[in-house]
């Protein structure tokens, strides 16, 4: 399927390809550039509960991650899950 880019930037993603990645509401669009070609990695939807308060600060927050260390991160997990599943959902 072919879909347009609208003015701000945006496709639409096939429904068969959104039901055979389990691509959901509020999931994140995690995307980067590989040769030339744009790959997007679906993330699971964020919890909705809080988890303020549940561990005591006892030490300085730790400082923030860089984008490069995120992006590994991601990495890291969809290959390791493609592993487990056996790297049906391409």
């Amino acid at each position: 399927m072919s879909s347009r880019v609208s003015d701000r930037g945006q496709i639409t993603i096939d429904r068969a390809a959104r039901e055979r990645l389990g691509v959901q509401p509020g999931m994140i669009a995690h995307q980067r550039v590989v040769g030339g070609r744009l790959e997007i990695v679906f993330l699971p939807v964020p919890h909705r509960r809080s988890l303020y308060g549940v561990f005591a600060q006892k030490s300085p927050l730790p400082q923030a991650v860089a984008e490069a260390e995120i992006e590994d991160a991601v990495m890291e997990a969809v290959a390791e899950e493609q592993a487990t599943s056996g790297g049906t959902n391409a």
